[in-house]
């Protein structure tokens, strides 16, 4: 028992010394605190494995999480069309959209107005592949602000959102408060993506979480179950993302602007897989332009080989084929600059 005993009294040690150091709420660190000394106590008479890693693992999360740290907004709107421009073709009401959006936390700011912005949140509804996800992020790059993403598919326990309570085995917080961790700040963009696709026997309980989560009135005081202490979400930017909107509640859709993103035709996406995604696929994959070009008579094929897709998914997969294939070629000693053309495509990709 001495032997477990010293190795108690350190850790002990290092909870209060990361009480100390952490900058947490006056009554947290009070409740966290007499936590420690109900420890100490049950250490007297030896009674203290379970609160000592249940106490521990509660304060290094508490302690990790970004209470009053925020990262300053760009709010340039020059740069932000040129982020969107720069990771976009085309979509030019939905980049309005997000601009007007910018342009009011802007006017806010530099007026003295209300501190946090109480706007609808962005909804994006589209097909698989049409870039919801993507605008997500680019939204927090051109704002300066990190990026988390949480997913929806499948989701079937309201406590992946919320947590467990400490009491029961294996406890943690749930995705939002992870989130805030992930992203280091308390005012990140949180993606909420797919949010029509969750268990149907679930979905009652999971769109009234969301709407606390939305909710400008309520979500500045979110009670993750774990934590058991409320956190202030009203600086957060949500992004929610869904194929369509029919399974999302009435409550949630309310606190929601859906913003349709539309399918690209062919056109647009030879526009997109030449000026967007090679150069993207090229640049990670270790090419340059005198490894590779495709010829403008095979785009066709590249972009639509099997049949129609409403988004770019496929175009991204036979053109990362195509990188993946020519860099494998260029390390087994070809330095030939690599054409693709009608003749060798079937060497590249599968075509019909």
């Amino acid at each position: 028992m001495a032997e477990l005993s010293e190795g108690v009294l350190p850790e002990i040690k290092r909870i209060e010394e990361k009480l100390a150091a952490a900058s947490l709420p006056v009554d947290l660190r009070e409740n966290a605190n007499a936590a420690v000394s109900r420890l100490k106590l049950a250490f007297k008479f030896e009674n203290y494995s379970k609160n000592l890693e249940e106490i521990s693992r509660y304060t290094d999360w508490i302690c990790s999480l970004p209470w009053n740290k925020n990262t300053t907004d760009i709010l340039d709107l020059n740069f932000s069309k040129k982020i969107l421009d720069q990771n976009h073709y085309g979509l030019p009401q939905i980049k309005e959209r997000i601009l007007e959006y910018l342009a009011v936390l802007k006017l806010v700011k530099e007026r003295g107005g209300e501190k946090r912005v109480r706007a609808p949140i962005l909804c994006f509804v589209g097909l698989v592949g049409t870039g919801k996800t993507t605008l997500a992020y680019s939204i927090a790059q051109s704002l300066g602000r990190k990026f988390a993403r949480i997913p929806f598919g499948g989701l079937g326990d309201p406590g992946f959102l919320r947590g467990q309570a400490r009491s029961l085995p294996g406890s943690e917080p749930g995705q939002v408060i992870k989130a805030l961790k992930q992203a280091g700040t308390k005012n990140p963009v949180i993606l909420l993506d797919e949010i029509d696709r969750v268990v149907e026997d679930s979905r009652s309980t999971i769109m009234g979480v969301l709407v606390e989560l939305l909710d400008p009135e309520q979500n500045d005081r979110f009670l993750d179950h774990y934590l058991d202490y409320p956190f202030d979400l009203s600086e957060v930017l949500f992004i929610v993302t869904a194929n369509n909107t029919t399974n999302i509640s009435t409550a949630v859709l309310d606190r929601l602007e859906p913003m349709q993103m539309p399918s690209y035709n062919d056109e647009e996406k030879t526009k997109i897989g030449k000026d967007y995604v090679l150069p993207r696929l090229m640049k990670a994959t270790g090419l340059t332009n005198s490894d590779l070009e495709i010829s403008d008579r095979i785009w066709p094929k590249i972009v639509r080989p099997l049949g129609f897709d409403a988004g770019v998914r496929t175009l991204e997969r036979n053109l990362a084929e195509i990188c993946r294939k020519v860099a494998k070629m260029i390390i087994d000693g070809n330095r030939n600059k690599i054409i693709i053309n009608e003749e060798n495509l079937k060497d590249f990709i599968q075509t019909w």
